[in-house]
């Protein structure tokens, strides 16, 4: 870049599309004020009290006509079996294990695990203390693996490495001639059917319709020492309107020419949403596990000054973080359960007068 300078790109599809890139003397999120929609918004689940042993009793965050976002504590295991008819289910444990029980098998979930839970699938966790989840339901679509390009398919992980439920002793010791009662969701309404026995009873199955499960712990990141990748090379699950890419730990770039932080950018056709999961966030400040941001599309966004700085003077080796980013093609509304929770300070967090280039 030169010398003295902040880059600031401008691109189409969420980094996937055409680019330019810009230079600046000073920063573009230098804003003394910042009025309307398009503010920067921050929210804390941490402050939420309470839980649900229901996953339709979650806290409802954002949401848009292709994809709702909750976030749900449940404090002990499941006393009903649930069915979404709306959507694919996508968990990302935050925090806690468990057992996931489904039509297919008995699945050992733990935390950092992604679990796919296809539109239709019967399901309940019994837990083996509270937990945490993420959840986001791809709303009538189907979650789909990312096209790899030029990597291949293999890379960020083997689809070999996706875990798939077993019909296995624990599955088979929860069958049982127990009342047991599957609450359906259908355009958001609750339908209750009530069974004499446990209808978690197949005993075997076939076809490559099924739940899927990876944790972050086995996504190996695309690298580069020399240039800073898009958060578009992390891609980890796509839809028709919306992608989820997961950050994960890796080494900061070694050229010295090159970017380490993520740069300013406008990406003007999707709304970015990020949940922080776990480790020290090197683009963002006053940000802690369990806090979550979005970034309307149409405004430049980017790392916070005192991040910028630590950055630019390599205080640290690599990225320490775990985070999920959902981009949205189409604007999210966000609930009064997120307002309830809102950082209301999270658009001052730009402001300083330290950053240095």
């Amino acid at each position: 870049m030169p010398e003295g300078t902040f880059e600031r790109e401008l691109g189409k599809e969420g980094f996937f599309g055409p680019a330019s890139h810009m230079y600046h003397p000073r920063p573009p999120t230098g804003w003394t004020a910042f009025e309307g929609p398009l503010k920067p918004r921050a929210f804390d689940t941490t402050r939420f009290d309470g839980g649900s042993t229901s996953p339709w009793e979650a806290r409802k965050l954002l949401h848009n006509a292709h994809v709702k976002v909750r976030f749900w504590k449940l404090p002990g295991s499941m006393t009903q079996l649930v069915r979404n008819s709306d959507g694919d289910e996508l968990l990302f444990i935050h925090e806690g294990s468990g057992d996931l029980y489904c039509d297919y098998g008995h699945l050992k979930i733990r935390v950092g695990d992604y679990v796919v839970l296809p539109r239709g699938t019967m399901w309940r966790i019994d837990t083996e203390a509270s937990m945490q989840i993420l959840l986001m339901e791809a709303t009538n679509d189907s979650y789909r693996l990312p096209d790899k390009g030029l990597v291949g398919p293999h890379a960020i992980f083997d689809p070999a490495m996706l875990d798939v439920p077993e019909l296995d002793e624990a599955f088979e010791a929860q069958k049982s001639d127990k009342e047991w009662q599957v609450v359906v969701k259908r355009r958001d309404a609750l339908t209750r059917i009530t069974f004499p026995f446990n209808p978690l009873d197949a005993v075997g199955w076939h076809g490559d319709l099924l739940p899927v499960r990876i944790n972050w712990r086995d996504i190996r990141p695309l690298m580069s020492h020399r240039y800073h990748l898009p958060p578009s090379a992390h891609t980890t699950f796509v839809a028709s309107r919306f992608v989820v890419c997961t950050f994960v730990p890796r080494p900061f770039e070694t050229d010295e020419g090159a970017l380490k932080v993520p740069f300013f950018h406008n990406n003007d056709d999707f709304d970015e949403v990020i949940f922080y999961h776990a480790g020290d966030f090197f683009s963002r400040d006053n940000i802690h596990p369990g806090m979550i941001s979005m970034h309307p599309c149409g405004f430049t966004h980017g790392p916070h000054p005192k991040a910028l700085n630590n950055m630019l003077e390599q205080k640290a080796p690599g990225t320490e973080e775990v985070a999920v980013m959902l981009d949205t093609r189409d604007a999210l509304e966000v609930t009064a359960d997120a307002e309830e929770v809102e950082w209301r300070g999270y658009v001052d967090s730009w402001k300083s007068d330290t950053a240095k280039a």
